[in-house]
């Protein structure tokens, strides 16, 4: 039953396009307990039908610009390769120190973009008065 609800946050948060599957190694590693090899090889696998889905969805909604996409895709499976390669050579114990730095500073960013936006709405509801 917790699989399925944890397959269920994850598939909403990636369907919103904010990464799922980052939201899925977390919860896969600190709630079930897998080792963080596992919950990334995982998380790959939940990839694809979710980013499937997601793709058919935007493209009946013509939200996705192509030619952009398709660049993206290509560098991004370079970059994957490159990264698969990484991992498997990294020990377990670090690669999770890095996933956690990974999220402190995806943290960081929306906290800066949230206090950034904030600010500017605040300029613009001032200059109403």
């Amino acid at each position: 039953m917790l699989e399925i609800v944890i397959g269920l946050v994850a598939g909403i948060v990636s369907g919103m396009g904010m990464g799922g599957g980052t939201v899925l190694i977390f919860l896969l590693t600190t709630v079930i307990g897998l080792q963080q090899h596992i919950a990334q090889a995982t998380n790959l696998i939940f990839f694809i039908p979710t980013s499937i889905s997601a793709i058919l969805v935007g493209l009946k909604n013509k939200n996705i610009n192509i030619k952009l996409a398709l660049t993206i895709s290509i560098c991004g499976i370079i970059g994957a390769i490159i990264g698969a390669k990484i991992a498997i050579n990294t020990d377990v114990n670090k690669l999770r120190k890095y996933f956690g730095y990974f999220l402190i500073a995806i943290a960081v960013h929306e906290i800066y973009t949230l206090i950034k936006e904030y600010i500017l709405q605040k300029k613009w509801n001032n200059k109403d008065i």
